[in-house]
């Protein structure tokens, strides 16, 4: 009888990647982003556990999005107080916060509960190109897009 493969946290061996987002486009970075943080791309993946790598996204300011989505798309969010719906689109969210413009991408392609708030916290977003993770010797990831 063959037992499922379930893998212990001592096991587990967790990367440092680096991505340039320039000239990438948002969804399919952050698609990729989201896969590597949830570890779906190694063996050792199981749905319940943090299997995935550390990923560092730097030149966030210089992402690019398609069609007409720096006028029409609109983020949200909401003070608590009455009348307190704020909402930015994605030209102007990308001149105050370009990091959260990124962050926001990937957290919804990851799972809506505990794992995934420990998830985003592995991603680490920087809108120029400098980070302070090199004592971690993180390597070069090339995304294709």
């Amino acid at each position: 009888m063959q037992k499922t493969y379930v893998a212990k946290q001592d096991d587990i061996s967790r990367d440092w990647l680096v991505v340039d987002a320039k000239d990438l486009i948002l969804g399919r970075l952050a698609s990729q982003v989201a896969m590597r943080l949830r570890g779906k791309h190694k063996p050792s993946f199981s749905p319940h556990q943090d299997t995935g790598d550390f990923v560092v996204v730097v030149n966030a300011e210089k992402v690019r999005l398609t069609g007409r989505k720096w006028e029409q798309k609109k983020y949200h969010h909401h003070s608590g107080y009455l009348g307190g719906m704020k909402t930015v689109n994605a030209a102007k969210l990308l001149e105050t916060k370009p990091e959260e413009l990124l962050k926001h991408a990937v957290r919804g392609m990851l799972p809506k509960n505990s794992l995934g708030r420990k998830l985003i916290k592995k991603l680490k977003v920087y809108a120029g190109p400098d980070h302070p993770h090199a004592a971690q010797k993180p390597q070069t990831w090339e995304i294709k897009g």
